[in-house]
């Protein structure tokens, strides 16, 4: 039997464990736990072992440690917790706690079974609207940084407004409170910093599928149609193998078009656009906020710029501002394996030197003729109008072996 025990433990420290974890607590040779649960038990007198950022010490001393080990957890240690970290290398039997997104939704009295579960504690709230959108429940895990009226004003930024709010602080401790609260109340109000927020979509809200009418972007005026039109667009996105946890790059973002519909698809993971023309950022972030999307936007000429970006599972080259050798080249080097770059050109020329310049880098090569006809009324009749015709280079990168 191990001699590892990791017990779950609540905000009414010792009181909620049961005689029989009390008892491995006190017989236990180490105890390892945040200052919080070793503060539950302070006639303990074995050797104590904080968790801060010393996570690989943590596991070592567990694993090298012969007499028995307990290590206290908050809640479930396998919910966001050292649960999954020490297991995974240590025989250990796990005794959980309800998890504060479990009680949360009891003090709610709501169902959880289909709740989304996002955790904003120590990560980065960059692409969080993505993940939240068209969710019907959402269950998020807080920090101080990232603290409840924090995430009110990013969803009031993307008018998220069909949500409303409940927030359990301190779950289980005599000072516990909870609240249901509009986004606009909970923007303007303070918090314990143990805390768990739960989005319930309570009113209706535009969805939008792949393909997005053109026109409902914001474009550039006079120079109203520079675009990658929708048809296009499809056939792109097709061919850019995008996954849901895909790193995507957008070059030459200009109204943000490609980026949109791949942070959509892209969901868990992220996308990142850049654009010389300074006229065109406006563009490009109110049409962000209007789809929901999240997206770090840069203004710059790829591929000054590309060096702040994490490394690309997928790129997308809408414009290559005369710089195609150089950005071919970067990206090239850039690209995870397995990963895939694509290419729209309009010109013979472009189309020619972009395939050329994909096979010297060792890339896998196809190409597509794109040529879309849509049909205009002509008085009582319907007759086809062409646009111009584009050249669709995907160039995949093969697998490591």
């Amino acid at each position: 039997m191990s001699n590892v025990h990791i017990i779950g433990i609540g905000a009414d420290g010792a009181e909620g464990l049961h005689p029989r974890q009390l008892k491995r607590i006190e017989e236990s040779r180490l105890l390892v736990g945040g200052e919080r649960q070793l503060s539950f038990f302070p006639d303990f007198t074995g050797e104590r072992l904080v968790i801060g950022g010393n996570l690989k010490e943590v596991k070592t001393r567990v694993q090298d440690e012969e007499g028995p080990v307990v290590v206290l957890a908050s809640g479930d240690p396998l919910f966001y917790g050292i649960g999954a970290y020490l297991s995974g290398s240590t025989e250990a039997v796990i005794e959980p706690q309800p998890s504060s997104v479990q009680l949360a939704f009891a003090r709610m009295n709501e169902s959880w079974q289909n709740a989304k579960t996002i955790s904003v504690h120590g990560r980065p709230i960059t692409g969080l609207a993505q993940k939240i959108d068209g969710e019907e429940k959402v269950a998020l895990l807080t920090d101080e940084t990232h603290s409840p009226d924090v995430i009110a004003r990013y969803l009031l930024r993307f008018n998220m407004t069909e949500y409303d709010a409940f927030v359990a602080e301190n779950m289980g401790a005599p000072d516990e409170r909870c609240r249901h609260l509009t986004l606009e109340e909970m923007s303007e109000a303070s918090f314990a910093p143990l805390n768990v927020v739960i989005l319930k979509k309570n009113r209706p809200s535009k969805t939008w599928t792949t393909g997005i009418p053109d026109e409902e972007f914001s474009q550039r005026k006079p120079d109203k149609g520079l675009i990658t039109k929708r048809d296009i667009r499809i056939l792109t996105i097709g061919r850019m193998n995008i996954r849901p946890n895909s790193t995507v790059w957008d070059i030459g973002t200009c109204t943000g078009s490609i980026a949109i519909e791949a942070a959509k698809i892209a969901r868990n993971g992220a996308v990142f656009a850049i654009e010389k023309n300074e006229a065109d950022l406006a563009n490009a972030e109110a049409n962000f906020q209007k789809f929901r999307t999240d997206i770090t936007l840069v203004h710059g000429k790829a591929p000054d710029g590309l060096e702040g970006f994490p490394d690309p599972d997928c790129v997308f080259m809408g414009g290559t501002a005369g710089n195609m050798d150089k950005l071919i080249g970067t990206c090239a080097k850039r690209l995870k394996p397995g990963g895939t770059i694509v290419l729209n050109a309009v010109t013979i020329e472009n189309m020619s030197k972009a395939h050329q310049l994909f096979r010297e880098a060792g890339f896998e090569v196809d190409m597509a003729l794109a040529q879309v006809s849509l049909s205009k009324p002509i008085l009582n009749m319907t007759r086809f109008e062409a646009q111009n015709p584009v050249y669709i280079i995907c160039a995949k990168r093969k697998e490591e072996q």
